[in-house]
């Protein structure tokens, strides 16, 4: 009698498998370095033209010298307003298909933006906000802006009262609050999409637990050996915490979709659709949070629904 072999187990989504983006471009912020060198050197590998949205012009272009592919520098400090709008204006009215919102700080001592924005919430949030309604006109396929699976840590809730945390300022209660911020910003950034008719999507990612420069600029010194520990025994590498980030960008998704590992606690594994707190998926907190961020960035959603529509 024939022995029947197991059928083999269909490979994980890796890198190998992004589609031909010949023709393409992308913006990613924080490209020098981390997950965001490995997602801009992935989708310039794939053929696309990679627009390198950093803080550090000279590291960005090292960082580009090791890519495949056609890249380019362009300055771009989140926690400058100004800035913000400086590489938005100089983006000369060309097609962008995917906008990569990666760039973010992790664990800071108190600290503030040039414009006097909590720095985790003005870099990580108010800086994307603004630099996405900025260059929403251009954009032709999708935002993908990356999260974390801190936003359930912290106060679960976005302080409107005290964004800046004036009152009572920690490093976790502060980066809880920004990467909470990404997501409710991806759930109402995707409803004003469909709202006015566009066919862009947003979505959001998180690498897991992935060993990057973000951990060793935590306030405290014992946070800093914990990290670095935890980079040591738990992490995934930059390349595998990329993932998550690449599949939203490029595979079929619905809009406002959430994607992270798929191992235990959401630390390491193949990327695949994630679930978020309750706070996360809240629309009223979502229209509430674009509402104060508009009056604070000064800059609003261009397509034409005005935010707060029924």
């Amino acid at each position: 009698m024939a022995i029947r072999s197991k059928p083999a187990r269909p490979a994980k989504w890796n890198t190998s498998r992004l589609p031909d983006l010949t023709g393409r471009t992308a913006v990613v912020t924080g490209a020098n370095s981390g997950i965001g060198l490995a997602a801009a050197d992935a989708l310039a590998g794939a053929g696309a033209h990679v627009v390198l949205a950093v803080r550090d012009p000279e590291r960005g272009r090292a960082a580009a010298a090791t890519m495949r592919g056609s890249t380019e520098v362009r300055r771009l400090d989140l926690a400058d307003l100004a800035s913000v709008r400086a590489f938005a204006d100089g983006w000369a009215a060309r097609p962008l298909d995917l906008l990569i919102n990666n760039a973010g700080v992790m664990m800071l001592p108190e600290l503030r933006t040039k414009d006097g924005f909590e720095m985790q919430f003005g870099t990580n949030h108010l800086g994307h906000f603004a630099l996405t309604n900025l260059l929403l006109p251009y954009v032709t396929d999708r935002v993908v802006t990356v999260s974390s699976g801190a936003h359930r840590l912290g106060d679960g809730a976005i302080r409107f009262d005290d964004p800046n945390l004036t009152t009572d300022y920690t490093p976790t209660r502060a980066y809880a609050q920004s990467k909470l911020a990404n997501l409710l910003f991806t759930l109402e950034l995707q409803r004003l999409l469909a709202r006015s008719g566009s066919s862009v999507r947003a979505l959001a990612a998180h690498p897991g637990y992935a060993a990057t420069n973000l951990q060793s600029h935590a306030a405290s010194r014992v946070g800093r050996l914990a990290m670095s520990l935890g980079n040591r025994l738990i992490a995934q590498d930059d390349r595998a915490g990329v993932l998550p980030t690449l599949y939203a960008a490029v595979q079929d998704l619905p809009g406002a979709g959430y994607v992270g590992p798929d191992g235990l606690g959401e630390m390491r594994g193949a990327p695949t659709l994630v679930s978020r707190s309750a706070a996360a998926s809240d629309p009223v907190a979502a229209r509430r949070l674009w509402a104060l961020s508009q009056e604070l960035t000064g800059v609003r959603f261009p397509l034409g629904a005005a935010s707060g529509a029924a």
